[in-house]
């Protein structure tokens, strides 16, 4: 019986537990183009508090691979190889805390250019477009899509071409080799949330009629070519984890009918990215769309363990994962082969040490705190 404090070995990398950091943006990036994407302060404390706090693997929050593939003009970036010592010293840090370093590369696609969420998350204006731009200071810009169609409430994207397509390619790739300088040892490819890929696999999204649309074939050709450009960069012997939304939440809620993006695709989706180089599965949902998400203790995690017994790849739930004996149960019953946790440790840097003595194992302190036990 697998317990969260057993270790998972994936190609060379032994990972010490099973509760992972979920990566969880923190919009605490300077917007100054100088300093646009470079880790803080804020960061190195942040992400050091939870490794000594005994998670087995933290992932960095949302990295963008270019700049115009940030959430927000206060997210993290890593498109630059003059950025790769600014994100080596978070890498030492998660290391020295006992944890193994991973990263999130993201692309924000169509719900880029917003305001950090506790300034409203509304649209910020870029340079000659009008508005005061708060504290953003006008550092906006044109999203970017598989087509022209707004995210609620957002931009109007612009379509990318072919040749774009490939720039996001290559930009995922050289992304993940700085992430390797800087002494990482996972990586996470960011394909959920509606964000750039997520947007190019949902039929709701993708209403392409070239290489890209069409088909489930050629809707998931951009998230393996992502894939397969990032393996031919990352060491053979470090994981690539995979982030998908396993529904859009749209069949469950539309009396229209619309096409979206479904378990079943997703099963396929992990099976072919399995093929092409993914170890790990972290299974999330929704953002592409604005529909009602039930929020029950296993919204998320049932439709995990459906994807984990079908698809040939191991698989990471998240979500609603509050308690112990919740990470407990999903892994002693073969629902997961690891739990990412969020919240919970955002309240408590500490919570999976917590965690530890509750479920009567061996709490992970690093040696400058030994004085607590």
């Amino acid at each position: 019986m697998t317990t969260p404090f057993d270790p998972l070995q994936i190609r060379d990398v032994e990972i010490p537990n099973r509760l992972w950091m979920s990566p969880m943006c923190t919009y605490s990036a300077d917007p100054a183009p100088e300093l646009a994407g470079r880790p803080t302060d804020f960061h190195l404390a942040h992400y050091a508090a939870r490794a000594a706090g005994g998670v087995g693997l933290a992932i960095v929050e949302a990295t963008a691979v270019v700049p115009e593939g940030r959430i927000s003009p206060f997210d993290l970036g890593l498109w630059s190889d003059d950025r790769t010592a600014d994100f080596a010293r978070v890498a030492s840090a998660l290391r020295d805390g006992g944890a193994v370093p991973g990263i999130q590369l993201a692309h924000a696609g169509r719900k880029a250019s917003t305001d950090r969420p506790w300034a409203g998350g509304g649209v910020v204006a870029g340079p000659g477009e009008g508005g005061d731009g708060g504290d953003t200071g006008g550092h906006g810009w044109t999203p970017v899509g598989p087509g022209d169609v707004a995210f609620p409430g957002l931009k109007d994207p612009s379509e990318l071409g072919t040749d774009e397509i490939a720039g996001v390619v290559t930009a995922f790739a050289d992304a993940a080799r700085r992430a390797d300088e800087a002494g990482f040892d996972v990586v996470e490819i960011h394909a959920a949330h509606g964000y750039l890929l997520h947007s190019f696999l949902s039929p709701l999204t993708n209403h392409r009629t070239d290489g890209y649309g069409g088909g489930l074939e050629n809707r998931a050709r951009l998230v393996l070519e992502v894939v397969d450009a990032v393996r031919a960069v990352w060491p053979s012997g470090k994981p690539v984890l995979l982030r998908v939304s396993t529904t859009d939440w749209v069949a469950e809620n539309d009396a229209d009918d619309r096409e979206s993006w479904t378990l079943e695709q997703t099963v396929q989706l992990a099976a072919w990215a399995s093929q092409h180089g993914v170890d790990l599965v972290d299974a999330s949902s929704g953002g592409n769309d604005v529909v009602p998400i039930p929020r029950t203790q296993g919204y998320q995690t049932d439709l995990a363990a459906i994807l984990r017994r079908e698809a040939p790849v191991l698989v990471g739930a998240v979500g609603r994962v509050d308690t112990p004996e919740r990470a407990r149960e999903l892994l002693a019953t073969g629902q997961a082969d690891a739990v990412l946790v969020g919240r919970p440790l955002l309240r408590d840097p500490s919570w999976a040490n917590h965690a530890a003595v509750a479920l009567g194992a061996e709490p992970r302190f690093v040696e400058q705190y030994a004085y607590a036990l």
